[in-house]
């Protein structure tokens, strides 16, 4: 018994939270005061700590991008108010060389009226309209029992090739690099209506929404009126067919996404808008694409992008080869990726959290209330001797 009493006396020893009788203990209206709101501020900074725990965060950091991914998938969704269907094209290129010209596949035309109202969906351009007798590529019409073959106006690349509509005599002078001066003059778009179709699409819009497939290298994509063709190594479009003065490229981007989806992703250009005030230009958008990794939290991995953007709008003299009207991306892919991952909170270090905000608050109210307590003190004795003033 001695010995056990001894070992717990010196247990008593190390105590270092000594008990103080309650008969020594004096409440102030201050003191309860103080501990009410630090028990609210406990209770509020308790409850932010407990959701954060609760919910998982985003965790970043920047790494070199050493993957090696052979494309880029561009999603858009753009709409031009004063631009009809009919005479925009889609062009794609990098500095790989690589060029998609007269863009078609995976991305639909709507024809839409001033007010926005969807006309007409289409992939393809102006649509052929079967007329009785056309013009053989011999030069004679087309008679009974024989194969249509028409011609391509001296644009044939072999001596058996046949251009049948207006848009396949259009593709072989832009394979050779010629521009059709008059429509009226070729067979295939005077009997399609190609000038017609034009001037009764006048005062329409058109909204162009899709993706494309390009190298994960430097280029650009571009949205302007005329078909595309290389003349002396220069990208220039084919305008003189559409008999216009000026093409009015306002437009406004729905969206503009380069890769999938991911939380959190804000693509600065959604919702973009601009108006063309001058009757010739090129509107440039430089884009810096940032690879991006996103892991939620069951490891399932989103790989896309993000970007940032600057505008310039090129102001461009009529008849300029450099002063193609329409709308132009510029984009380079930055060397730095971003590496994102969704995670929850360590319950230690949750359990630390809220001991580090008991003890902040419960130092801080016994500071502050002792300040109070032995000030209130301090006055009242001054006012007891009659020095307080």
């Amino acid at each position: 018994m001695e010995m056990e009493g001894g070992v717990l006396g010196k247990l008593r020893r190390l105590d270092v939270y000594p008990k103080i009788n309650e008969d020594f203990y004096r409440r102030t209206l201050s003191g309860g005061i103080i501990t009410l709101a630090s028990s609210v501020i406990m209770l509020l900074l308790f409850l932010s700590e407990l959701r954060h725990y609760l919910h998982a965060v985003t965790e970043t950091q920047l790494v070199v991008d050493t993957s090696r991914a052979d494309t880029l998938k561009i999603n858009f969704d753009i709409t031009f108010p004063a631009l009809q269907c009919s005479i925009i094209s889609v062009d794609a290129m990098d500095i790989s060389g690589l060029e998609h010209l007269d863009v078609k596949h995976d991305l639909i035309k709507q024809r839409i009226d001033s007010h926005g109202n969807v006309i007409d969906s289409r992939q393809e351009d102006i649509a052929s309209h079967k007329m009785e007798q056309p013009l053989q590529k011999h030069g004679g019409r087309l008679e009974h029992n024989e194969t249509y073959c028409g011609s391509c106006y001296g644009a044939e690349m072999s001596d058996d090739q046949c251009c049948n509509t207006c848009e396949e005599v259009r593709e072989a002078y832009r394979q050779k690099g010629w521009g059709i001066t008059n429509p009226d003059l070729i067979d295939q778009c005077k009997r399609e209506g190609f000038l017609e179709k034009i001037k009764e699409e006048e005062g329409e819009g058109c909204n162009i929404y899709g993706f494309l497939e390009v190298n994960k290298v430097a280029g650009n994509f571009h949205f302007a009126p005329g078909k595309s063709f290389q003349q002396a190594n220069v990208h220039v479009h084919d305008l003189l067919p559409f008999g216009k003065d000026s093409f009015n490229m306002s437009h406004q981007i729905n969206r503009l996404a380069f890769g999938d989806y991911f939380p959190g992703v804000v693509n600065p250009l959604d919702g973009a808008k601009w108006t063309q005030l001058l009757p010739f230009g090129m509107y440039q958008y430089f884009i810096k694409v940032v690879p991006t990794v996103y892991t939620d939290i069951n490891n399932h991995t989103i790989q896309s992008n993000q970007f940032s953007v600057t505008e310039h709008f090129r102001v461009a003299e009529v008849g300029q080869v450099q002063s193609l009207p329409g709308v132009f991306f510029f984009y380079d892919l930055s060397p730095i990726k971003v590496m994102s991952k969704e995670s929850y909170e360590s319950f230690l270090h949750f359990l630390t959290n809220v001991c580090a905000i008991v003890g902040g608050i419960f130092t801080v109210s016994g500071i502050l209330d002792s300040f109070v307590y032995h000030g209130q003190r301090a006055i009242k004795k001054k006012m007891e001797i009659g020095k307080f003033s």
